[in-house]
């Protein structure tokens, strides 16, 4: 059941600074996700490649830390948002962290609660006053439960409520996992740079345009 009624959002789930360039560039990038693992691969240090993925794009950029308690949490989220005006503080599901997300959100902090998988822990980051929260579809692919299902069950939820929690399915694989998404009408999907360079082609397109381009090629030698 749809719960917005414009475009379903674009974020990549990425800290590679060239790519995020690129798809900004073509218009299709209205905010990034980063973690920790994905910082690493950048090889640069955090604060850096934020504030250079901040320049780029103007929309929510999520940044996480690794702190188990939620006075950790409360002081890395505080030193994020001051990094950029667009950052949001990125928060692991669990009662640390659902201390840090009432804690920021009520210093006007904005929050993205990770590592969802279940509809209960979607309510409890609701009630927080988190600003995004996160299931990983993906993650609930691979152990054979229906991720998708999950986004299901957490729209209905937040329309019958009206919860202001924005969802953003992440872990996302595939194209499928876009279209489904968007079906159901979650607000965001974010996705790394090779799905969303995937969504641009179809072979019959590809076909297509040669094909074209070829007749017309000849036409023009007449």
């Amino acid at each position: 059941m749809p719960i917005r009624g414009d475009f379903v959002k674009i974020f990549l789930d990425s800290a590679d600074v060239e790519k995020i360039r690129h798809f900004a560039g073509l218009g299709f990038v209205d905010g990034v996700t980063t973690n920790p693992t994905l910082i690493l691969k950048s090889g640069k240090k955090q604060k850096d490649v934020i504030a250079e993925i901040c320049k780029i794009v103007s929309g929510p950029v999520s940044v996480e830390g690794a702190e188990e308690t939620a006075e950790g949490m409360i002081k890395d989220g505080k030193e994020f948002a001051k990094w950029a005006k667009n950052v949001v503080v990125k928060i692991p599901m669990g009662k640390e962290g659902m201390k840090a997300v009432r804690a920021l959100s009520a210093e006007g902090i904005k929050t993205n609660v990770t590592l969802v998988f279940s509809a209960s822990q979607a309510i409890l980051a609701a009630k927080a006053g988190a600003t995004y929260v996160s299931p990983f579809v993906g993650r609930l692919d691979d152990i054979n439960v229906d991720g998708i299902e999950l986004i299901r069950q957490i729209a209905q939820i937040y329309k019958n409520y009206n919860f202001q929690t924005q969802i953003i399915v992440a872990s996302v694989r595939n194209e499928k996992h876009v279209i489904e998404a968007a079906q159901i009408g979650a607000h965001i999907v974010t996705m790394p740079p090779e799905v969303l360079e995937k969504m641009f082609y179809h072979p019959l397109t590809e076909k297509g345009i040669k094909k074209f381009l070829e007749d017309y090629l000849a036409a023009k030698a007449r």
